[in-house]
């Protein structure tokens, strides 16, 4: 038969002689690629198609005539048998395994009609069948079990038998689980009306003795009907759920194991999601004749085709017709747990029928019934899912439960686009429902949909402030009540923004944020962006100084913005500002701040008033020992502009470094700038100190004296300088003068000079009677240090009226003084005539010296004799004797031999000179 397009089953010939010549085919089983047919002349025929072999087994050897095979029975894994015969008109149950020859009859069983078998399918191995349950035409259950290796069972004994009313057992299904280390037994039991229940725990025949005292559970359904079946459908040997093909309709459910407690429907609570399939929506006036189960469908026997009817939906969706030249109509329908093929048989016929993707359409079964999540669950592809969706959406759309929708529609993909389910929400108004769609829309996009998200982000944030503006149009005192939806959107609203940072159009969202009216969000937008400038700006002009600097001392904030804003920050808060910049302490640059301190600085402040760019600036100089010269500079500036000189003169006398500044002076300011500066604001002590630094000492006595008539300035810059202080009323101390004067150690001459300039100052300024003053001059020369001056070099200085007579002492002791110098000089001159003596004296002995010595004595180098002639030393000259030395402790050597030992010996310009001088000799 050719497969329909699209079909779910498909049908293919398996066998055509399945009898192969023992009568016509009666019953078949299946179980793991293994088929058992049983024929009417009691012969089984077993085909293996793993194995691809072919057994016909004789169940009734020597008896000739009739004797048909009642039912033949095989468990999942393909190994055990069991068929009952009727022999001479007496049933007959025997039991094969696949490696047995021949069938083993069970006597204890001969003369019941089994007509269903239940497998242990959990605990069922190869060579044992571990406990089978098998139902008789009078009602009664047997228990039994066979050892492959026993070739005999090892025992047959009744559990339980039906006697109200006395009905035949047609089908037989059984379950276990494990409960601790006992088992529980479930076993379920039809007959032509009722479905039987069994279970508990222990051994079978504990769990049906139990109901004999205990009321029996079933369901029991009206109705006639050829053929009860119970059928499982079984996936790796547990059952999944079942179908009973009874008089009312098929009643089915799905399976739950491992409950314990019975329902009141007569049934054990294991069956869940009972329903009952009317045989009316198969549209046929005879009932199903036989049964199979798959995962989603029913496969009914209906005269000599088959129905396939949906179990979810109850809708037939195929019909199975079979090519049946010879037969005289189907008999059964069997399958195979194990591998899930289905088999239809007629009297000499096998049809094998497969699924083919029988869950493909399963979605549209569930979306049709309203169960949307088992639809999603049962789609294969994203169209699939969008259809679901849609269906979801549109109900909700229709129902105008617009939230709901919108998340439905955002799940979308393919169907519907992006701009018609927009529209759809627009055209109803409903600007929140978009909103919702807009934002389930931009969790269900990836990462590479960049464009698409930044446009449906920037939509949203358009979104979000048209609502907070309509929220706050339909209630002014939403601002301020905490509560309120106007809050609550703002919130969620800087969520949105929280998240979405990374991927809203920076210059875009804040032109809407602008454009909105909402400051605050701008800012808040812009620290998320790190636009600290923005956030900056903005606290500025709130006058929120703390705040501004906060956002600055955050670690990821560019330092350049300290300089850009310290001028406003200077202005607004300057004791908060200044703490900030000593807090973030070497990270700034200083210099780059002076132009925020110089607004500072040029305002007007109160007298006692702590000027906080001096704090910062001597945080700078003394704590991070800053050497920046516009630094420096600007502190000696601030410094000057005081009142009290003496922070200026501190500082100026404060050391920085041994090589600091440009001339390793110790200081780093411009010293000719601080020199301008302390003479235009008047600070001469200043003065003198920065002239003294400057190594002007002549400059800086004569500013102390003021006395500027006596120099004559070194270069133009000076004469400039000395020229302005002239027009100064200026009195300075003489003492600063005297000090400077002596700070000259290393050039005498010069320092006698300046003391010369003091003196003259003192003989020139002392008022009052001569002899007073002459004292004081007198005085004057005794503080020079080591008689750097005496009266002599002072006397100029006195009028040419002076008489000597004040005079006296001085030049006495002036005179006394070179008379003792001239003593002195001539004791070292005596010295020196005497050591001339001492040393012709000398001359003259040491030209009279001479030593003997032996004509056997050797050179203390080479061990030659020194007397021996010169020709073994190479030596050129007028004598045959090779010159030598001879010391007064009597060792003699040759010249060359003492001038090759010493300068071997001794350092290289030494030896050098040593070598010259020999060859001068």
């Amino acid at each position: 038969m050719a497969e329909a397009a699209g079909s779910l089953f498909s049908v293919d010939p398996l066998e055509r002689r399945a009898a192969k010549g023992h009568g016509v085919v009666t019953s078949m089983a299946a179980g793991n690629d293994v088929i058992l047919l049983g024929t009417s002349k009691g012969w089984i025929i077993r085909h293996d198609f793993a194995l691809g072999d072919s057994q016909d087994l004789d169940f009734a050897p020597g008896r000739p005539g009739e004797q048909p095979v009642h039912r033949v029975f095989v468990d999942p894994g393909g190994s055990h048998c069991i068929a009952t015969v009727t022999v001479a008109g007496t049933p007959e149950t025997f039991y094969m395994h696949a490696k047995w020859a021949k069938p083993k009859a069970l006597p204890r069983l001969r003369g019941l009609l089994v007509n269903a078998v239940a497998w242990n399918r959990q605990m069922i191995t190869e060579s044992s069948t571990k406990e089978v349950v098998l139902g008789t035409e009078n009602g009664q259950l047997f228990e039994m079990a066979v050892d492959e290796a026993d070739k005999r069972e090892k025992y047959v004994k009744q559990l339980f038998e039906l006697t109200d009313p006395p009905e035949a057992i047609t089908g037989l299904q059984m379950e276990t689980t494990s409960v601790g280390n006992s088992v529980r037994f479930y076993v379920m039991a039809v007959t032509a009306t009722r479905l039987y229940s069994f279970t508990g725990i222990g051994s079978l025949e504990t769990v049906f003795a139990r109901y004999a005292e205990r009321r029996i559970h079933f369901m029991e359904l009206p109705g006639e009907i050829p053929n009860s079946e119970l059928q499982y459908y079984i996936v790796q040997r547990r059952a999944k759920h079942f179908g009973w093909l009874s008089g009312a309709g098929i009643y089915h459910g799905d399976l739950n194991f491992g409950v314990q407690h019975s329902s009141s429907g007569g049934d054990e609570n294991f069956v869940e999601n009972k329903g009952l399939l009317d045989y009316s929506k198969l549209g046929e006036a005879t009932k199903p004749r036989s049964l199979a189960v798959s995962e989603f469908h029913f496969l009914l026997l209906i005269d000599n085709k088959v129905k396939v009817m949906n179990r979810i939906s109850q809708q037939v969706v195929e019909e199975l017709s079979f090519d049946q030249e010879t037969s005289k109509g189907i008999i059964g329908i069997c399958s195979d747990p194990t591998s899930g093929v289905f088999y239809v048989y007629d009297d000499n016929s096998v049809f094998q029928v497969s699924t083919q993707d029988e869950a493909r359409d399963m979605w549209k079964v569930y979306l049709d019934m309203g169960d949307y999540a088992v639809a999603l669950s049962n789609c294969r592809s994203p169209y699939q899912r969008d259809h679901v969706y849609l269906v979801q959406a549109d109900a909700a759309f229709t129902a105008k439960d617009y939230y709901r929708a919108a998340s439905y529609y955002a799940k979308m993909n393919y169907i519907m686009s992006f701009e018609e389910i927009s529209l759809k929400f627009i055209s109803v108004g409903e600007q929140d429902a978009l909103r919702t769609y807009l934002l389930r829309k931009l969790d269900n996009l990836t990462r590479e949909d960049k464009s698409q998200i930044t446009m449906i982000s920037t939509w949203v944030s358009e979104l979000y402030l048209d609502k907070i503006n309509r929220l706050l149009l339909e209630d002014g005192t939403a601002v301020t009540d905490s509560s309120s939806d106007y809050q609550s959107i703002i919130q969620e609203f800087r969520i949105f923004l929280s998240d979405n940072k990374d991927v809203l159009d920076e210059s875009t969202t804040m032109k809407l944020l602008e454009s909105y009216g909402r400051v605050d969000e701008l800012v808040y937008f812009a620290s998320l962006k790190d636009k600290y400038d923005i956030v900056i700006h903005h606290f500025i002009q709130q006058g929120e100084a703390k705040k501004a600097l906060e956002v600055l001392q955050r670690p990821n904030v560019p330092v350049d913005l300290q300089y850009k804003f310290g001028p406003d920050l200077m202005m607004l808060d300057a004791y908060e500002t200044v703490e900030s910049w000593m807090m973030a302490r070497g990270m700034l640059n200083p210099r780059k701040l002076i132009p925020a301190m110089m607004r500072y600085t040029n305002e007007p402040h109160a007298k006692n008033e702590t000027h906080e760019v001096i704090k910062y600036l001597e945080f700078c100089v003394k704590e991070l020992r800053n050497e920046d010269p516009g630094v420096h500079n600007l502190l000696l500036s601030l410094y000057a502009l005081k009142d009290d000189e003496t922070q200026l003169l501190q500082f100026l006398d404060m050391k920085h470094s041994s090589k600091g500044g440009s001339n390793g002076n110790g200081f780093f300011y411009d010293p000719k700038y601080a020199l301008w500066l302390c003479l235009k604001e008047k600070r001469m002590r200043a003065c003198v100190r920065i002239y003294s630094m400057m190594s002007m000492h002549e400059e800086a006595v004569a500013l102390a004296l003021k006395a500027f008539h006596l120099l004559l300035p070194k270069s133009h810059h000076q004469n400039k300088i000395l020229t302005k202080t002239l027009f100064f009323n200026i009195k300075v101390d003489l003492e600063v003068a005297k000090a400077e004067a002596d700070k000259v150690e290393e050039d005498e001459e010069l320092r006698k000079k300046l003391w010369l300039m003091v003196a003259k100052h003192v003989i020139r300024q002392e008022k009052g009677a001569k002899r007073d003053n002459i004292k004081k001059v007198v005085d004057f020369l005794s503080e020079a240090n080591n008689n750097l001056l005496s009266i002599e070099d002072i006397l100029p200085f006195f009028p040419d009226f002076v008489l000597i007579d004040d005079f006296k002492d001085e030049i006495c002791k002036s005179l006394k003084g070179y008379n003792n110098q001239i003593e002195q000089l001539k004791d070292e001159m005596n010295d020196a005539t005497r050591g001339a003596d001492n040393i012709r004296s000398d001359i003259s002995a040491l030209s009279q010296r001479y030593i003997i010595i032996d004509r056997n004595e050797e050179c203390g180098v080479c061990k030659r004799k020194i007397l021996g002639t010169a020709g073994a030393l190479q030596l050129v000259g007028r004598s045959n004797i090779a010159p030598f030395y001879v010391f007064p402790c009597s060792h003699a050597f040759h010249a060359p031999c003492l001038i090759a030992h010493v300068t071997k010996c001794a350092a290289q310009p030494q030896a050098c000179f040593m070598l010259f001088l020999s060859l001068m000799s």
